[in-house]
């Protein structure tokens, strides 16, 4: 199977593959010996809170922001 990269790195991965992984969203991937590595990888709980804030466009610097919001009261 082949898998076309894009003009923006982006790869699509073949159905028949990601078929084998089921409830997989995440993929850590590596180079080893001149190969692209991708593993499936399931999010830990911190993991997870990170993506979510993430996606609520919360940044470090916020977090930072907060704590010391919150210390000082």
């Amino acid at each position: 199977m082949l898998a076309k990269k894009t003009v923006k790195n982006q790869i699509t991965l073949p159905k028949k593959i990601v078929d084998h992984f089921p409830g997989t969203e995440y993929f850590d991937v590596r180079e080893e010996a001149g190969r692209i590595v991708l593993v499936p990888v399931s999010p830990g709980r911190a993991d997870e809170v990170r993506i979510k804030l993430e996606q609520m466009g919360i940044t470090e610097a916020d977090v930072r922001d907060a704590v010391e919001w919150a210390r000082r009261g």
